[in-house]
């Protein structure tokens, strides 16, 4: 049996209308956080010449302590921000790869991430635009990235095109993030096949 009292004066009523008002105060900084980011996403898009909506960004990166303890990661974003139940790690296992091979490490990381999305998703390709029949809730992400986001200059971004060529996979944009001199954030150069690098 569920009872619902509705407090009319006293404490407890002003218990509810504190209540109301932080879920207000909390309901109006969502919104404006997601505004925000569905424009950051927006501007992405546009800088990197991509015409459809940015759902699902993944980033990858490679880590080692000099040549040991090689490890993979992805990183995703979306509309609601970063999405840390979907980041990965990817431990390195191939004993082919010589020892501090990040072209290697980011050939191996992409390989599995891309056929086990393929595998799991009996696609070969990402659908060109999200099923406008079946309305999706606020924060689903889909399966399949809409951008990926290489760590690296043109030879990690070329092996990354590989991979995904060799797979079949046609329709995932894919660009190189070279870091500035000295490491600065807002110095990097951008690097996409077919177009010339920029900043």
């Amino acid at each position: 049996k569920v009872e619902v009292a509705v407090p009319q004066r006293g404490e407890r009523r002003e218990l509810v209308e504190h209540a109301l008002k932080n879920a207000r105060e909390t309901m109006g900084r969502k919104l404006a956080e997601t505004s925000a980011q569905q424009k950051l996403l927006e501007a992405l898009a546009q800088a990197f010449g991509i015409e459809k909506k940015l759902r699902r960004v993944e980033v990858y990166d490679n880590s080692h302590i000099m040549g040991t303890n090689a490890v993979g990661g992805m990183v995703v974003a979306g509309e609601n921000g970063f999405s840390k139940p979907h980041y990965r790690t990817f431990n390195i296992q191939s004993q082919e790869i010589t020892p501090g091979d990040d072209y290697g490490m980011m050939r191996e990381v992409l390989s599995r991430r891309f056929a086990r999305l393929m595998k799991e998703s009996d696609a070969d390709e990402p659908p060109v635009t999200p099923d406008t029949d079946q309305p999706e809730a606020a924060d689903t992400m889909p399966a399949w990235p809409d951008l990926v986001l290489i760590d690296g200059g043109k030879g990690q971004l070329e092996a990354a095109r590989v991979v995904l060529d060799e797979l079949g996979i046609t329709k995932v944009p894919l660009v190189g993030v070279a870091k500035g001199p000295d490491r600065d954030a807002g110095r990097e150069t951008f690097f996409i096949p077919g177009r010339a690098p920029f900043k």
